[in-house]
């Protein structure tokens, strides 16, 4: 009798325990919004850029613990979007692993001349000229006028920063309403996986003083343009959750 309840015992206990593991994979997969580990570019849509002629190379690379996204830029500028838009109160935490090669020597966050980065993974705001202020309206509608569709509302780049002492956020030199924000400074950890979480939602109001519009879209790039220079960069994944 005694050994038919022990089996009855570790039976209820193994039920429990698959239950638990189910029940905590369920809530594991609900908070995270989409992930991708980029076997594929088929949810990424190119960004090109006025004016800009040579583009950003993105490709899947297979090799080891190089797999995953590789983004090879020379004097060029373009970007990948995902085309699965998200509200950053909802999902609020982006999370990846990225490596760079090597950093601009020419790269300065504070300067357009030097504003090139390895690699940057950056959230934008779609501008909604239904709720924009007068002032605003005008502005982007000059906007639309000269390159035929509205520019973002404003974004957040969480950048790969060329020199060791950029380790501060900064507005871009290009507009006030993107600010750059360095998890990675310099040479010191180039050709090295590091991972990164970020709360877009606490970054945006620490920096803009507001909530953000409703309606944002994940973006990468490794530019080049300003400095004329050349890298060579990595993403193994990306996942956008609660």
């Amino acid at each position: 009798m005694s050994m038919f309840l022990h089996r009855i015992k570790i039976r209820h206990f193994v039920l429990l325990a698959l239950s638990l593991i189910s029940a905590l994979t369920g809530y594991a997969e609900d908070r995270i919004l989409f992930r991708d580990d980029f076997v594929t570019l088929a949810d990424w849509e190119p960004l090109e850029f006025p004016k800009i002629k040579r583009h950003t190379i993105y490709g899947i690379q297979d090799q080891g613990d190089d797999r995953g996204l590789v983004a090879e830029s020379t004097n060029a500028a373009s970007a990948l979007v995902h085309k699965q838009s998200f509200d950053v109160t909802q999902y609020s935490t982006i999370r990846w692993q990225w490596k760079v090669d090597n950093v601009y020597a020419e790269g300065n966050y504070r300067e357009k001349s030097g504003e090139d980065y390895p690699l940057r993974v950056y959230v934008f705001f779609e501008y909604d000229p239904q709720t924009a202020p007068f002032g605003m309206k005008i502005t982007y509608g000059l906007a639309k006028t000269v390159y035929g569709r509205y520019p973002p509302h404003s974004s957040v780049n969480y950048i790969w920063a060329n020199r060791a002492e950029e380790t501060e956020p900064a507005k871009s030199p290009y507009t006030d309403r993107s600010i750059m924000i360095p998890l990675q400074s310099g040479p010191e950890n180039t050709g090295r996986w590091m991972e990164q979480t970020v709360n877009v939602l606490n970054d945006y109001r620490q920096a803009f003083g507001e909530d953000p519009p409703k309606k944002a879209f994940l973006a990468i790039m490794n530019d080049s343009d300003n400095t004329g220079g050349s890298a060579v960069s990595h993403i193994r994944f990306i996942e956008v959750r609660k």
